[in-house]
Parts: C-alpha cells; sequence; structure tokens
C-alpha cells in the first residue's frame, strides 16, 4: 500500500508541473499586469481541464515505459467515467480525483494489456491499440459502480474539507505540520492534491464550480489561499535561514566550501519554493529537528491564518510565485516581516540544536568519515553519477526499476542490503530513504530527471 500510494505520489508530479505555467498565463493576462485577455483565458484553460491533465499524467507515470498510448488510455478513461456519470447523476463531480483515478486505470490496463495478442481477425486491435479499448470498457464498469456510491463518498470528501476549512487556524495549523512530515514518505503530492484541488468551492461568474484552495484562489475567490500563504516565511526564509545555520556552524576550515554547496541549496529553497534538497541535509541526521521544522511551518501556518494574510502559488512558495500573485494576494507585505522573524528564529533553533547535539551536518563531519564534500564528478556529469550510483547500488543487475520525481530518485531494487551509502552522497547524493527492501529513493535536487534518464541508458544497455 505504501509503494502504492507514493506510485500516486510521483505520478501526480507531472501535471503538477504545468500549473507555473497555467498561473503564469493567467497573471500575466490580468488588467493589473499586462491586459492581455487571450493570455488569460489560455491560462484559465489549463486551470479548467486540471482533471483531464490529471488523468494524462498519472496514466503516464504508472505506465511503465510512459508511452502516449497510457496517456490516450487516460483521456479516454476520463471522458467515458464523467459523461457516463453524468447521465446517472448530474450533481456527481469527482473532479480531480476523477481524472486521478482514470490515469490510474489506466496506466495499469498498459502495464497489463501494452503486449497482448488477439486472433488473427482481431489483430490489429492487439498490444496497445488494446489499451484504449479495455480502459473504455473498465470505466463504463465503474461509473455504473461510482455512480451509485461516489454520492455519498463525494458528501463525506466535502464534509472533510468544510471541517478543514472551518476548523480555522487548527486545519491550516494541521495540514502544515502534515505537509512536511509526509514528505520523508513521498506521500504529501497527495494530500495536497486534496487540499489544493478538492477541499472548499466557489461559484465563478460564469456559474461554473471551481473547487480547491489553489484553483479558487486563481479563480478570484477572496476566501482562497489560506492553505498557501503560510508557506512563504518559511520557504522563502526559513530554511534558507536554516541552510545559514549549517553552514556557521560547519567546521571553520570547511566553511567555504559548504557555503558553496548549501549556498545554491538556499537560494533555490527562497526563489522556487524547492525545498527538499535542503531538508534532506537533516531531516534523518536529526528527527527531533525536522519535527521541529515541521512544527515551525504548522505555525507559521497559524499566525498567516490568524491575520487574515491570503496567498498562493501555482507552483510553490517561493519569490517567483510571491511577487508574480503579489496583486490578488491579500497582506501580502506582511508575509515579508513575518519571514524576517521566521528567518530569525530557524537560524538560532538550528545553531543550537546542532551544537548541542553535535550533529553531523555538512562540514561538521568526523575527518575519518569526512568524503561527503568531495563529490568526483561536474555539477553537470549526469553520466558519471549515474554510474557511480550504479556501482554504489550493486550494479545494474541489482535495479529493476528507475523512476523520478522532482528531486529524487525513486528506484525497486533486487536488494537493498548492500547499498554502498557512503558513495552514493560521496558522488551527489543529497540524501537517501530506504523504503523497504526493495524500494528505495535517492534525492540529488532538481536536475534529477537528467541522472534518471542516464541511469535508465546504463541499466538497459546490453
Amino acid at each position: 500500500m505504501m509503494n502504492f500510494l507514493q506510485r500516486i505520489g510521483k505520478s501526480l508530479m507531472l501535471p503538477i508541473a504545468v500549473l507555473p505555467a497555467a498561473a503564469l498565463l493567467l497573471r500575466l493576462g490580468q488588467d493589473d499586469l499586462l491586459g492581455i485577455e487571450f493570455m488569460a483565458k489560455a491560462g484559465d484553460a489549463i486551470f479548467s481541464e486540471l482533471p483531464l491533465i490529471f488523468a494524462i499524467g498519472v496514466a503516464i507515470g504508472f505506465s511503465k515505459d510512459k508511452h502516449g498510448a497510457a496517456a490516450l488510455a487516460g483521456v479516454i478513461g476520463y471522458l467515458v467515467l464523467t459523461n457516463a456519470l453524468s447521465a446517472i447523476n448530474e450533481n456527481i463531480n469527482m473532479a480531480v480525483l476523477g481524472g486521478i483515478l482514470s490515469g490510474i486505470v489506466a496506466g495499469l490496463l498498459y502495464n497489463r494489456f501494452h503486449d497482448i495478442k488477439l486472433p488473427d481477425w482481431l489483430a490489429f486491435f492487439g498490444g496497445k491499440r488494446f489499451v484504449p479499448i479495455v480502459t473504455a470498457a473498465t470505466m463504463v464498469i465503474l461509473a455504473g459502480v461510482f455512480g451509485v456510491v461516489w454520492p455519498p463518498v463525494q458528501s463525506f470528501i466535502n464534509g472533510i474539507g468544510e471541517w478543514i476549512i472551518n476548523a480555522g487556524a487548527a486545519g491550516v495549523g494541521i495540514f502544515g505540520i502534515l505537509n512536511r512530515l509526509l514528505i520523508p514518505l513521498g506521500l504529501h503530492h497527495v494530500l495536497n492534491t486534496l487540499v489544493w484541488f478538492e477541499f472548499g468551492e466557489f461559484t465563478n461568474a460564469a456559474g461554473e464550480i471551481i473547487k480547491g484552495d489553489l484553483s479558487r484562489f486563481f479563480a478570484g475567490d477572496k476566501t482562497a489561499g489560506i492553505f498557501m500563504g503560510g508557506f512563504f516565511p518559511i520557504m522563502m526564509f526559513g530554511l534558507p535561514a536554516a541552510g545559514l545555520a549549517m553552514i556557521y556552524t560547519a567546521k571553520k576550515e570547511k566553511r567555504k566550501a559548504i557555503a558553496g554547496l548549501i549556498g545554491g541549496l538556499a537560494f533555490t529553497s527562497f526563489l522556487t519554493g524547492i525545498t527538499e534538497p535542503i531538508e534532506f541535509m537533516f531531516m534523518f541526521l536529526s528527527p527531533l529537528l525536522y519535527v521541529i521544522h515541521a512544527f515551525l511551518t504548522g505555525a507559521s501556518m497559524v499566525i498567516v491564518y490568524l491575520l487574515d494574510i491570503h496567498h498562493g502559488f501555482g507552483f510553490s512558495a517561493g519569490a517567483i510565485d510571491y511577487f508574480l500573485n503579489f496583486g490578488i494576494a491579500q497582506k501580502p507585505v506582511l508575509l515579508f516581516l513575518i519571514g524576517i522573524i521566521f528567518a530569525i528564529i530557524y537560524f538560532f533553533v538550528f545553531v543550537i540544536v546542532i551544537k548541542v547535539f553535535d550533529l553531523k551536518t555538512p562540514g561538521r563531519e568526523d575527518d575519518e568519515d569526512d568524503s561527503n564534500d568531495e563529490v568526483t564528478h561536474e555539477s553537470n556529469d549526469y553520466t558519471a553519477m549515474a554510474a557511480q550510483f550504479v556501482d554504489a547500488l550493486g550494479g545494474k543487475e541489482n535495479i529493476e526499476h528507475v523512476d523520478n520525481c522532482a528531486t529524487r530518485l525513486r528506484l525497486t531494487l533486487g536488494n537493498t542490503d548492500n547499498i554502498d551509502e557512503k558513495k552514493l552522497k560521496q558522488h551527489g547524493a543529497r540524501g537517501t530513504i530506504r523504503v523497504n527492501n526493495k524500494n528505495y529513493q535517492i534525492i540529488v535536487g532538481t536536475n534529477v530527471e537528467f541522472v534518471a534518464e542516464e541511469l535508465k541508458r546504463i541499466v538497459h544497455r546490453d
């Protein structure tokens, strides 16, 4: 079940990656910026078709070779499901969850039937052509089932969403804490999808129902943005300050080298809101420190909520989204002031905890164990990095499947017992996660896709 949920989380990253483009077009087209209506409409079109985009992205993510036939099957499945459901009960609205379900079914059916052989008189419809057909048939059956069971499920989900929204500060605080605590498991995307694309409803001027905190924010709902605004002080200020604390506490002779390593990660967090590379630098060294980080995130969410600050993002809570969406936010200047306060808190908390518990954060390792700083490849030499990873993972014969999300490699291995984690970190890994005895993750950073492609070439090379 854990592996399946992680596959869902990983698959969500492809459609989520479309959101920055949608937000950029939508915002630049507004009257307070460029005032170009067709540009705003283009961005709004992406938000309007998010369920379909999720169906495509999740189908590709679940398929074993990312083939276009799986994407087509995801589209077919979603169209069959939604239209059949509307004929059964026009009040049923599965929204993004319908797209995710269609993508999962299409991807799984692709893996099962993409090489099926049919009798000669049906041979044309065999192989990958069979996948959209069997997906359509499956979704007709599921539509009949969901036409009966989904109304109470929909009411239950809406009830949870309304409870979290009406819980006020407690609701946003709990979400902020869980959002960080689920990162090591790779399940935060599943939680985010519910909160940002399902919880809460807003009817726009055209009479369309918009669901989810993120979608409602960009649709002009003044009550939206409560589940996103509190992340800006953490990602733009708190975590960069944590990076500064790790530089400050490093050994003096290593401080310059560590500043170069952590400085880039801290700037990435500030600019884009991508935080995993810097979080994995202390996540497993001190679970206590990471739990403190999670509760500080919850505290930021609560404070921002209580001050009635509403802000949102198309990708993450970095400076790009902060300034891009400044004009449609409520009290965004206060976020900067709150961010400075959290930067001070993070810096002193990290310095104190690192020194009191003598944590071996970068630059503080014992000399005999100090090999992590000597990365033996150029920063853009992904072939060399992948080759070293293969060797540290026990050879290509031990690697059964390679995948990736935004910042981490997701691997299925024959055996995880003989992995050389020290060598992985020496050659560029920011952190590692042993999910179970077959599933393993390596945190690389935002260039992970290039490493994954090189890793696949090596593994599949004869």
